[in-house]
């Protein structure tokens, strides 16, 4: 597919990331497509139907295309008494929080079948994958249906098999990035050896022919700029839009952003099992250096103490999700946002053109 097939969809450069857990609600992607970029909708931890709902919500506020994004089901490679020696570490914060922990065999394919069969019965413009490759079949099957598909990688080696499986782009993810690392095999023993996003996008320029679109850390045009000199299609934002108004996260996480409490972010297993880049709270500090690589299944543990954090008021027991530019987060509406971003970034390249000339 040429980069052309995939920006010609929305005017501006930019992509509104998929961020599950009820951030990525479709007043957000609708401001955003309607202002020019590409809003997403996130499936992650949804219902098929609920899924399908919330398309049916997005149609309505929007006739611009948008995406959806999937995770992939996970293989069963937790050790169970890790997991059982995680939820014995987690007692305390059961007491505190006045809640059980969760059963942290709820499934861990999360609909993908179901989700899959919606999205062929109703296709959308765009729909993407995170956590894995999907097999050439369900790719075929969605470029048929009319729909453009893409796929994290977080190295250039899975940048060549989502080329090998036939996605029509690929996102690359930066160490920098919010949120889970869509690393398509959660190996414990690569933690700490995750890329930055400039270098990763050299390295798959160099490995695959696909378009990229770049995500990891953007929270400005004049990055977005830089990632479309380093040969990106476009670039992926997602801590940028969590703090506007449309978004779907809790106040506590939105102030949080540039709260002066929390100065870092770090990669962490805590919540999830997997790892993924949240703001430094009490939990994350307590917590991290013992959680076991087990997704979904401390997911599943600890979600009931992080909804009951959130409704007590207590942002040191909630997933913070942020990327590594969260103090640079702007209380925008979405649709502002995205026509600054599109006004800094057109003024960024324009620059590096007149420099260029100069020189």
């Amino acid at each position: 597919m040429s980069s052309s097939a995939l920006t010609d969809l929305f005017p501006h450069p930019i992509v509104q990331a998929p961020m599950a857990g009820g951030v990525s609600v479709p007043q957000l992607a609708g401001a955003v497509a309607e202002a020019g970029g590409l809003g997403f909708l996130a499936a992650g931890y949804k219902t098929a139907d609920g899924m399908y709902q919330e398309i049916k919500q997005l149609r309505g506020l929007t006739g611009r295309p948008f995406g959806v994004n999937l995770f992939m089901p996970q293989p069963e490679y937790a050790d169970p008494a890790a997991v059982e020696v995680y939820a014995h570490q987690l007692a305390g914060e059961s007491t505190w929080y006045d809640t059980e922990l969760g059963d942290p065999d709820s499934g861990r394919d999360d609909g993908y079948d179901a989700k899959l069969a919606v999205l062929l019965d109703n296709p959308v413009p765009v729909v993407s994958f995170h956590f894995g490759v999907p097999s050439s079949d369900v790719l075929d099957s969605l470029r048929r249906a009319g729909t453009l598909t893409l796929v994290t990688a977080t190295t250039a080696e899975e940048a060549l098999a989502v080329q090998r499986a036939g996605a029509d782009a690929v996102i690359v993810q930066g160490v920098e990035a919010g949120g889970h690392q869509g690393t398509h095999r959660d190996n414990p023993e690569a933690d700490g050896s995750a890329i930055g996003l400039l270098s990763l996008i050299a390295q798959v320029r160099e490995t695959v022919d696909l378009p990229l679109v770049a995500a990891g850390g953007i929270m400005r045009g004049s990055q977005i700029a830089a990632v479309l000199a380093a040969g990106a299609s476009a670039a992926q934002l997602g801590t940028a839009f969590l703090a506007t108004p449309e978004s779907g996260a809790h106040a506590l996480h939105k102030q949080a952003l540039t709260n002066p409490l929390f100065v870092r972010t770090e990669l962490t297993r805590a919540f999830s099992g997997r790892p993924a880049r949240g703001l430094v709270n009490r939990f994350l500090r307590e917590h991290g250096p013992y959680a076991p690589a087990a997704y979904p299944e401390v997911h599943h543990l600890t979600s009931p103490l992080r909804k009951k954090a959130a409704a007590s008021g207590d942002a040191q027991g909630m997933a913070l999700w942020a990327g590594q530019g969260h103090r640079m987060a702007r209380d925008l509406p979405a649709g502002e946002l995205v026509r600054v971003l599109a006004d800094e970034t057109e003024s960024a390249r324009a620059a590096l053109v007149g420099g260029g000339e100069r020189s």
